[in-house]
């Protein structure tokens, strides 16, 4: 027999044995239950955004010419493809792959798989809505506020747009190219892909290139369709509840219609029980049937979750992770997901696993080294991306995108710049980024005038000297006084000014009390000879300053000049008389027209005084430096000043300390000598340079344009464009050029200047000059040129520039380099406009003819192509200078703007120090000859430096991965990303992780290794929960071409067994909720279900998030309210500022807000003073805020007290109001105030009731709770109520049961801050909202709150609660009752930390409080709440009862009132004598007999049925409303069809 048969007949021996097994299997299951299903989907509030449109705004983040090319090419991409959603999408990519690379090809699909930008396109759609859009336009012209849809509409509007205001252009704006920045604004709404689109672009574009306009298009579309946009990018949790006391509501629940396709079968590994279902369904087609029988059986007898022992637990961890590493790499990440996700259900057979020793051995080693590198305990995960730490349970999926975008373009750079893949990651590690050193400027300068010196004066001789004296111990905060000159602030002054009496008495302030601080002083005033003391009051006051000192001393000179200053009213200016006046008290005898006059002799540093201010380029008056470093312009408020000025001291004397520690101070060192030779020091500080926004040339490109051929040059884009100029630019250095004369030691020059400017002006040649200076002085640069001429190139007006065109074309480096310093001086270029000729200013050894016939060609090919690039790249305006350093751009320099050799020295100097050395270190190992080489680092350098600034990536050796990594290797040749991820697979984190790196390695070739960091001696189950990660690579199908029903999670083949309750954990900023089931999505019990649970959620809100400081106390203001809206609506919603950190949060959705200060108290005591993080001008009074993607935006505010209001507080405690209450009501009834804030109801007006619930059975205890209180109470009532987690069944109740019974009620939601420590289990975050968050839940305008819990039933009148008096606590609690003594052993207070905590004081129940607002937040009750509860619940033994355990921790800080027993009675621990006086009655848990809720309710408050059968009638009528109106509208459609 032959091995081919006798493997076909072992193939029928194992067919034989399946089938006996099926059908031995299949008679032991009969007629099984369907297998159970939950899916969730997360869906947006808005209408479904074309993906057309999605697209493109990927694109605008490559680049906006690469953003009109998409828009042009699909002007009406309608009519181009037949009408499948999958031929329009297919349509979409392929118009896309013209214009990207294949990875971010790849990212396209993946950000519209995601949906990224649905909320991009929405935000404009909002915008337009703001507009509002003419009624019966599908797409429309906005012109200056004025509106048309049609083109002769336009051209009217453009003549009379000029005399209106141009409209406010956001930076997400997409502005056509070629736009005249003078013109008037066009924005055009409209949906481009669509004729009408079509039609109106192209009157708008004719206009534009006539020079008419400026073109904006904004996305709009008029009709909306009725779907939503499906989101991922999430994960859904299924909770296995803790059923020690039953909580399920008994109400049965009606099926809902389901679409069934859900339940795919197609996963490729689906292993249970050890079957690989998906290989033995390829392998056996024709047996489908009976494998799906034999899989159902299986599934059934695992999913049993029966509870494991405490040894079979101790090594899951290692377990699992032996299970994966077992699996071939390829499924590997496949088995990790499994075996995560499913936890619950597959430990049971994962405790049978062996794990060998190997693999132990070398997690154990490595986890010696993650703990070393990474800072990792056992346990612990994370995730490097090429070196970047990405945080997976804090960055949500949209930012680890633009992490991968953002590498993925510099990689593809590096790589079109030939380097090799291996280097790549190399050279990527490279930290590049501009440290955020403060430069400083040297203070060793004659011109500073100092009024003292600690090291000489008399005054401090009493001070100790050695510099070890700071080393001693003192206090924190304690200012050492030390006879050193440490500390020196510069006072650079023009003394008309009217803030300089401030910054002096600051100065003489810090000098009076003795602060250890040497003051110097420059006045900058007018240096013309003419100009005397009696005409110019600076000139006085200087040449006083100096006779004063001459004749007394410079302390005296200084004393005089503050009574100088003393005498100016505020805000007016010094004036000669004041100068006089002073002068004529303090030296009576002396004439003083000899010191001010023309001929005085005391002008000594009056020149030197402007000189020293415009020679260090500090920028504009007045400047205050401390140790040379200049201070911002907000800084400068004497206040602040004096704050900021403390705070240098004290945190320069610890570099100090460590310089006298390491032995580089010692006490005979000239401290002034030591802190300027620090590497900060410059000789000038320019701004430009210096300024941390910076924008680069794209220089990351190869090709073989340049140029010398101007027709070919002005075709290619921006990108190209620069890498021609790049391959043309001949260059000087200082040993001589290099092309041609070898002998320069393969010296490679890690800095590139390009000078631009019009040579043949004298501003462009003194630029140049100062240039070549600079490069004669250091080997580390080399220059090239780029004409920029004022006027169209002719031969006449660009002698100069040909020539130095002509000389690096055609001579000797040393030649080239001196006729070109020659052809930059003035008279040369004086001759030259004269008419001399050229040759006369040749230099020894120039070949002239060679050099004449370059000169004199005809073609002026390369000013041609320079003037292009300067006008279309550069964008600088004709004969603008500007200067390029390796491919930044500082510029366009202004007219007078000094850029001298001290700036090109600077610049050098950030450069070498930032990234020129290293990265000229790595390109040397790469063996380039050295002018490529050069060329290579300037590229490299502007690829890397023009990278958004993010933190270090970490560089890290190589853990072992023998045995315990899974390791995916990269397609050979490709760029790839290095990915390391460390992870127990056990853990939330691998339950997020796995299926992120599967969806990563199909979107991107990844170099993958994933180690293994597992926990030993596990004492419980490490999951509890059930996980799936909604992420898809690309955008999916069905059969017939539609979109599939959007990203799901799909939790299938679950066990019936466990009660589940559902999570979302979605990204920090979005707030979701709960829309359409009917199911209890707290309380699944699969049982019960018919065949899938369909939870489906919207995206209500994306938060904008802040914090708010007061720029004077540096304080966050305390309830200050800030409101967000629209220019028509300006307050939509609003919010309070929290004390801890200044934080607040406001709900918003896509689209442009205006955040204001809330009317009433709030913007009559502050106003705003600056924000950061926004999208409108700093100095804008109005701060719009654009949200315009799905990722947390955070802002800054800062805000200040008005002039006159400097002594109010926001927050008034309710006794002083009292006493000027009746004369406000007066104010306020005769003035007309209006409405200034929310009005403040009468007291007795209503009640206001707060309350949590969650879960059918608590919502129904609730609806009771209402009514019990709505019988008892005659004082009008408002209920608030958590809307986080009330049901969709609840929130559609509510507004009946309010109609029918006639109360008030109100949804608040706050967003659990993500500083705030986060719990993980629903209840407990709950528990946190009833006790955390009182603050800032309710408007101001409500004083006292009472919670009543939703198992409470109420017997009196809530209006005695509300007035009961607490004694000027914050909130008032019932204590628990003592009276039954059985239950004396559960009493956890009476002993333990409890009894000595509370030191005879009781324990309080949370069931019942009252709260007095006012007072909760004039104490910041809530802030320290918050403190308390941060410090305390990083343990997870404490706070077990988090809202109870709480308040009762902080008794001490946050005083509580006792509320009379009566006011809670609860069976458990009060007795039966007792029932009868109570107020409420509480349904606390029985920790002895765990009675179910729904018994004891009926057991123990007789009115409970009652109450219940009355809500479910209304319910019952209710419903049956719904039907009826629903039938008819069903009928109604039939009518009309």
């Amino acid at each position: 027999m032959d091995a081919g048969s006798c493997r076909a007949g072992f193939g029928i021996l194992r067919m034989w044995l399946l089938w006996i097994l099926l059908l031995s299997l299949l008679s032991a299951v009969s007629g099984g239950a369907d297998s159970k299903a939950v899916t969730t989907t997360l869906t947006t509030k808005w209408a479904d955004t074309p993906l057309l449109l999605e697209a493109s705004e990927f694109l605008a983040e490559e680049s906006q010419e690469k953003f009109w090319d998409f828009v042009e090419a699909n002007q009406n991409i309608e009519g181009e493809h037949d009408d499948t959603d999958q031929a329009y999408y297919d349509l979409i990519v392929k118009k896309a792959s013209s214009l990207l690379s294949s990875i971010q090809l790849n990212m396209m699909k993946f950000a519209l798989s995601l949906r990224a930008y649905s909320a991009t396109v929405y935000s404009f759609q909002q915008i337009a809505s703001t507009e509002p859009p003419p009624s019966g336009c599908s797409a429309f012209f906005s012109v200056h506020g004025e509106k048309t849809c049609d083109a002769e509409g336009l051209a009217t509007l453009l003549k009379t747009a000029p005399q209106k205001p141009k409209p406010y252009l956001f930076k997400g704006d997409h502005k056509y190219p070629g736009s005249n920045p003078d013109a008037p604004v066009v924005i055009l709404y409209a949906e481009f892909g669509t004729a009408d689109f079509q039609r109106l672009h192209q009157v708008i574009s004719s206009k534009v290139h006539e020079g008419s306009a400026t073109y904006v298009l904004r996305h709009y579309s008029a009709n909306s369709s009725g779907k939503k946009v499906y989101l991922s990018g999430y994960g859904v949790e299924l909770a296995i509840k803790n059923q020690e006391y039953k909580a399920k509501d008994d109400t049965q629940v009606q099926g809902e219609e389901v679409n069934a396709t859900v339940i795919g079968e197609n996963d490729p590994v689906d292993e249970v029980q050890g079957f690989l279902f998906g290989k033995l369904k390829h392998l056996y087609p024709e047996l489908k049937e009976q494998l799906k029988e034999l899989r159902k059986h299986l599934v059934e007898s695992t999913n049993e979750m029966a509870p494991l022992k405490v040894w079979q637990m101790q090594d899951l961890s290692f377990q699992t992770a032996a299970r994966i590493l077992a699996a071939p790499a390829v499924d590997a990440l496949s088995v990790m997901k499994d075996l995560s996700q499913n936890f619950p259900t597959k430990a049971r057979s994962i405790t049978k696993t062996v794990v060998n020793s190997e693999i132990r051995r070398e997690i154990g080693e490595n986890q010696k080294f993650f703990k070393g590198t990474l800072g990792l305990q056992p346990g612990e995960s994370a995730l490097l991306i090429n070196g970047l730490h990405v945080y997976l349970d804090t960055q949500d999926i949209f930012s680890v995108f633009e992490v991968l975008r953002s590498e993925a373009r510099v990689m593809e750079g590096l790589r079109s710049l030939l380097i090799e893949t291996h280097f790549i990651h190399d050279i990527l590690k490279l930290n590049v980024q501009p440290a955020d050193s403060d430069y400083a400027v040297d203070i060793r300068n004659p011109a500073i005038s100092w009024i003292n010196n600690l090291e000489t004066d008399h005054r401090y001789s009493s001070w100790p000297y050695n510099v070890q004296e700071l080393l001693r111990p003192t206090f924190p905060g304690v200012i050492r006084q030390i006879r050193k000159n440490f500390h020196n602030l510069v006072i650079i002054m023009d003394p008309t000014q009217e803030n300089a009496a401030e910054l002096l008495s600051v100065a003489e302030m810090f000098y009076a009390n003795n602060i250890p601080l040497r003051i110097g002083l420059v006045f900058v005033v007018s240096v013309e000879d003419d100009i005397d003391g009696m005409q110019d009051a600076g000139v006085a006051l200087v040449r006083a300053f100096n006779y004063i000192s001459d004749e007394v001393d410079s302390q005296s000179a200084f004393e005089a000049v503050i009574s100088m200053f003393n005498r100016v009213p505020i805000g007016g200016q010094l004036s000669v008389g004041d100068v006089v006046k002073v002068l004529e008290k303090r030296f009576p005898y002396v004439e003083v027209s000899s010191i001010l006059g023309a001929d005085s002799s005391y002008d000594s540093n009056r020149k030197e005084g402007r000189a020293y201010y415009e020679q260090t380029g500090v920028g504009p008056l007045p400047v205050v430096m401390y140790n040379g470093i200049p201070y911002q312009r907000e800084q400068l408020d004497p206040d602040e000043l004096e704050t900021v000025t403390m705070q240098n001291i004290l945190e320069t004397t610890s570099f100090y300390q460590r310089a006298v520690y390491l032995g580089e101070l010692a006490t005979d060192h000239d401290v002034v000598d030591f802190i300027m030779n620090q590497p900060n020091v410059v000789p000038r500080i320019n701004p430009r340079v210096l300024s941390t926004s910076r924008t680069y040339l794209d220089l990351s490109d190869s090709n073989n344009h340049f140029v010398d051929d101007y027709a070919r040059f002005s075709t290619l884009d921006s990108k190209a464009k620069s890498t021609a100029v790049a391959n043309s630019m001949n260059y000087m250095t200082k040993k001589g050029m290099t092309t041609n004369n070898r002998h320069d030691d393969g010296y490679i020059r890690p800095v590139t200047f390009w000078v631009v400017g019009d040579f043949d002006k004298p501003s462009g040649r003194q630029l140049l000059y100062d240039a070549i200076r600079h490069m004669k002085t250091s080997n580390n640069v080399r220059l090239g040129m780029i004409s920029n001429p004022s006027a169209s190139p002719s031969a006449e007006s660009s002698h100069v520039s040909r020539s130095i065109w002509a000389a690096m074309q055609t001579q000797s480096a040393n030649n080239a380099k001196n006729f070109i310093t020659k052809m930059a001086k003035e008279e040369t270029a004086a001759a030259l406009e004269k008419g001399a000729d050229i040759g006369g200013f040749a230099v020894g050894g120039m070949d002239l003819s060679l050099f004449k016939s370059a000169y004199e060609g005809p073609k002026f090919d390369f000013l041609l192509s320079h003037a292009a690039y300067c006008r279309d790249v550069l964008k600088l305006k004709k004969g603008q200078r500007a200067v390029i350093s390796n491919g930044r751009i500082i510029g366009p320099l202004e007219e007078a703007e000094v850029f001298n050799q001290d700036d090109f020295l600077l610049l050098e100097n950030i450069i070498l120090k930032t990234s020129g050395e290293r990265i000229k270190s790595k390109v040397q190992q790469f063996g380039t000859e050295e002018d490529r080489a050069s060329d290579l680092v300037m590229k490299v350098d502007a690829l890397l430096s023009s990278q958004p600034k993010g933190e270090a990536r970490v560089e890290y050796g190589f853990a072992d991965d023998r045995y315990s990594a899974v390791k995916i290797r990269p397609k050979e040749g490709d760029v790839y990303f290095d990915v390391v991820a460390v992870v127990d697979p056990v853990t939330r984190d691998a339950q997020k992780l796995a299926p992120f790196l599967l969806v990563l390695k199909q979107l991107v070739n990844v170099n993958l290794r994933v180690f293994m960091n597992c926990q030993s001696k596990l004492s419980e189950m490490p999951l509890k929960s059930i996980y799936r990660h909604v992420l898809e690579p690309e955008v999916l199908f069905q059969a017939d071409g539609s979109f599939s029903p959007g990203p799901l999670a799909k939790f299938l083949d679950m066990p019936q067994s466990p009660l589940f309750t559902l999570n979302l954990n979605t990204p920090e900023s979005w707030m979701v909720e709960s829309v359409h089931t009917r199911y209890d999505l707290d309380n699944i019990y699969l049982q019960e279900v018919e065949n899938i649970v369909a939870a489906e959620y919207e995206l209500e809100h994306l938060l904008l998030e802040g914090h708010c400081f007061d720029v004077s106390s540096g304080q966050p203001p305390r309830g200050l309210q800030f409101t967000l809206g629209t220019a028509s609506e300006p307050v939509i919603v609003d919010t309070i500022v929290m004390a801890n950190l200044g934080y607040f949060q406001l709900k918003a959705n896509p689209g442009a807000w205006i955040l204001k200060l809330r009317k009433g108290r709030s913007d009559e005591i502050y106003k705003i003073y600056s924000h950061d993080g926004t999208d409108s001008p700093a100095d804008s009074d109005d701060i719009v805020v654009v949200l315009n993607n799905f990722k947390s935006r955070i802002i800054k505010v800062k805000v200040q007290k008005k002039p006159d209001k400097f002594n109010e507080e926001l927050l008034s405690d309710g006794t002083e109001e009292t006493d000027t209450g009746f004369w406000k009501s007066l104010t306020r009834g005769f003035t007309g105030g209006g409405k200034t804030e929310d009005p403040k109801p009468e007291k007795g007006d209503v009640i206001n009731i707060f309350s949590v619930a969650s879960g059918h059975l608590y919502e129904r205890f609730l609806r009771i709770m209402m009514l019990s209180v709505l019988k008892n109470t005659k004082t009008p009532v408002k209920f608030w109520f958590l809307k986080n987690y009330l049901s969709p069944a609840f929130k559609d109740f509510i507004p009946h049961m309010a109609k029918e019974y006639g109360f008030q009620y109100e949804l608040v939601q706050y967003k659990w801050p993500r500083w705030l420590h986060q719990q993980t289990e629903k209840q407990r975050i709950i528990w946190g909202y009833k006790i955390l968050f009182l603050d800032v839940l309710f408007p101001l305008a409500v004083d006292k709150i009472l919670f009543v819990d939703a198992d409470q039933i109420v017997r009196t009148d809530l209006k005695d609660l509300r007035d009961f008096d607490l004694e000027g606590a914050p909130y008032g609690y019932t204590p628990f009752c003592e009276s039954r003594r059985e239950m004396d052993g559960y009493r956890f207070w009476k002993s333990g930390y409890w009894a000595s905590h509370l030191a005879g004081r009781k324990y309080h129940i949370s069931a019942l409080y009252v709260v007095d607002l006012k007072k909760f937040r004039k104490i910041a009750a809530g802030d320290r709440l918050r403190g308390q509860y941060q410090g305390l619940s990083q343990d997870p033994n404490s706070l077990s009862n988090l809202d109870q355990d709480l308040p009762n921790n902080m008794i001490h800080q946050v005083p509580i009132k006792s509320l009379p027993q009566e006011w809670l009675w609860c069976e458990t621990w009060c007795d039966d004598s007792t029932k009868k006086s109570a107020k409420t009655i509480d349904l606390c848990n029985n920790p002895m007999t765990k009675e179910p809720k729904l018994q004891a309710a009926v057991r123990i408050v007789a009115e409970w049925t009652d109450y219940d059968q009355e809500i479910k009638r209304l319910q019952t009528r209710v419903q049956e409303g719904a039907n009826h109106t629903g039938k008819q509208r069903r009928t109604d459609a039939h009518s009309e069809l």
